[in-house]
């Protein structure tokens, strides 16, 4: 019967024991301490920053369209389609330029809002 008794307590001793591991490998890699509002001090594992630079690309596909919106505003329609034909009879690289560089939705929308605060 002492079997019967002593089981669970292992088990949740060996659950403590694993979170506590967990919780130290994390403290390994880099912690933050916080006072508590009763003075306590305590370590927290630092958050991990994604490897791929998310708003790195977001920046520039910002500054891509931004672009477009000012380069059609100042070109005007007909010429900056002309252009962009032109592109497009060249070279795989002036091909993929003619592709980023076309006329969307966003970019006419940019360029209006432009082409309205030159004006």
């Amino acid at each position: 019967m002492a079997k019967a008794t002593l089981q669970p307590v292992d088990k949740t001793f060996g659950k403590r024991l694993r979170r506590i591991r967990k919780r130290h490998r994390k403290l390994a890699q880099g912690y933050v301490q916080t006072i508590n509002h009763d003075g306590l001090i305590i370590a927290k594992p630092r958050r991990r920053r994604s490897v791929f630079p998310w708003k790195g690309i977001a920046l520039m596909l910002v500054a891509l369209f931004a672009f477009k919106g000012v380069l059609h505003a100042q070109l005007g329609a007909t010429t900056y389609d002309r252009r962009v034909a032109t592109l497009q009879n060249g070279t795989i690289v002036e091909k993929a330029g003619a592709w980023a560089m076309q006329a969307d939705p966003l970019t006419l929308w940019i360029s209006a809002q432009v082409r309205s605060f030159l004006r």
